[in-house]
């Protein structure tokens, strides 16, 4: 799944429009206008389409941590690519830690999409590449996550939203 179709996905589960999204990107340290963030969601044919490297991609996942969760006070933010790439798991976990997700509620979510998954295998995506239960997120289990989100109740899925 390129970054591009996450970013859509993401936007349309979140309800997000190109204001709030600049001001995801801004708190990230990465500025652009609302319609510059919105061509970043255009189709490859559209007039208009910018690809999202993985670099814009930390900076929109890293930012919307920032939107959800707030700023810590103590610490200076800087957002950085990971050093390994930006993977599916990486993904995972941050839209995990920006959503305040548990591992019953990620579970939840993903009933939402028709996939049942138990807390070992979940688990193992958050793992080390290293560890030997470590296991990779694909675009399936990427795709099914989102679809999850948008199924979401509406005021579940607007807990942790700003007002």
């Amino acid at each position: 799944m390129t970054n591009n179709d996450l970013l859509r996905r993401l936007r349309y589960a979140l309800k997000l429009n190109g204001v709030i999204m600049a001001e995801i990107f801004a708190l990230a340290g990465y500025e652009i206008g609302p319609a510059d963030a919105l061509k970043f969601l255009k189709k490859e044919e559209e007039q208009g389409f910018v690809v999202c490297d993985d670099t814009v991609m930390t900076f929109f996942l890293d930012g919307l941590i920032l939107y959800k969760r707030g700023r810590q006070d103590n610490a200076a933010f800087k957002a950085q690519p990971a050093a390994g790439g930006l993977t599916n798991n990486l993904i995972l976990r941050k839209l995990r830690i920006a959503l305040e997700l548990n591992d019953e509620a990620m579970i939840n979510i993903l009933k939402l999409a028709g996939v049942v998954i138990s807390k070992s295998q979940l688990s193992a995506m958050f793992r080390s590449v290293e560890h030997r239960n470590y296991k990779p997120c694909g675009d399936q289990f990427m795709r099914n996550f989102i679809r999850g989100l948008t199924l979401v109740p509406k005021n579940a899925a607007q807990k942790n939203s700003p007002e």
